[in-house]
C-alpha cells in the first residue's frame, strides 16, 4: 500500500508543480516522476529490510543477499533512467520485465506468509496476492503508458 500512496502522491505532486511552473499539462512525466519516487522508496526496503526481502526468494536461489542488494541497485537506476529523455524508453522496458520477474516471489512470499519488515512468517499470506498481483499490473501499465506509449 505504502509504494502505491508515494506514487500517486508524488505523480499528483509533479503534475500540479510542472502546471503552476512551467503552465502546461504533462502527465507522461509527471507519471514518471511518481514511479521514480516509488521506486526509490522501494528500493530503499532493499536495504533496510534485507533479511527479510532475502526470505521472500525460494532456498534454492543461491546469493540471497546478494540478490536483494542488487534488485534494489536496479530499482535506483530505474528510476534514474525514466527521467532521462534518451533512457525512458529501454528503461520502461527493462522495468517492466523487471515487474514480471519479481512477481514470482511475491507470489512465493505470500504463500509462506513473509512479513519482510519484521523477516517474519506471519505476514498476510494469500490474501496479499488479492492486492500486489493487480497492483503489479497497474505499476506495468503504469510503465507502459508512461515512458513507452505516450
Amino acid at each position: 500500500m505504502k509504494p502505491l500512496i508515494v506514487l500517486l502522491g508524488t505523480s499528483t505532486i509533479s503534475f500540479l508543480i510542472l502546471k503552476m511552473f512551467q503552465g502546461v499539462l504533462e502527465p507522461a512525466l509527471s507519471a514518471r516522476i511518481g514511479m521514480a519516487a516509488m521506486l526509490l522508496f522501494t528500493a530503499i526496503g532493499h536495504f533496510k529490510f534485507t533479511k527479510g526481502m532475502a526470505m521472500m526468494l525460494p532456498e534454492f536461489i543461491p546469493y540471497r543477499l546478494k540478490v536483494v542488494y542488487v534488485t534494489g541497485l536496479i530499482e535506483v537506476a530505474a528510476a534514474i533512467g525514466l527521467l532521462i529523455p534518451g533512457l525512458k524508453l529501454i528503461t520502461g522496458w527493462l522495468l517492466i520485465v523487471f515487474f514480471i520477474l519479481i512477481l514470482p516471489a511475491n507470489i512465493y512470499a505470500a504463500t509462506r506468509k513473509v512479513d519482510y519488515e519484521r523477516a517474519v512468517f506471519d505476514g498476510p499470506g494469500l490474501k496479499y496476492l488479492w492486492f500486489r498481483i493487480p497492483l503489479q499490473l497497474l505499476f506495468i501499465a503504469w510503465v507502459y503508458f508512461s515512458s513507452i506509449q505516450h
